[in-house]
């Protein structure tokens, strides 16, 4: 009967109730945890592996631009229709 009063007062006061199993239940959790960290690691892993692969594309395509137009701004005297002279000041 102790036990009881002791798991009811300990309830009726604020305090979580008592779970005899709960203690067996810490192997699972701790199980499940440690899954679950090793998961994330594995996550963060591919997703570096993302983003290197990202940045070597946007590099590459830079590096593309860069050699399609030598010229990244045209000058004064490339900017002046064909034909036509600019004034020189």
């Amino acid at each position: 009967m102790t036990v009881s009063m002791s798991r009811q007062t300990s309830h009726r006061f604020g305090g979580p109730p008592r779970a005899a199993g709960s203690l067996a239940h810490q192997p699972q959790a701790f199980k499940e945890l440690a899954r679950g960290e090793s998961t994330a690691t594995a996550l963060e892993n591919h997703l570096d592996s993302l983003e290197k692969k990202i940045e070597e594309m946007l590099a590459r395509a830079e590096e593309e631009e860069k050699n399609r137009n030598p010229q990244s701004k045209p000058s004064a005297d490339d900017s002046a229709p064909s034909g036509e002279s600019r004034p020189s000041t």
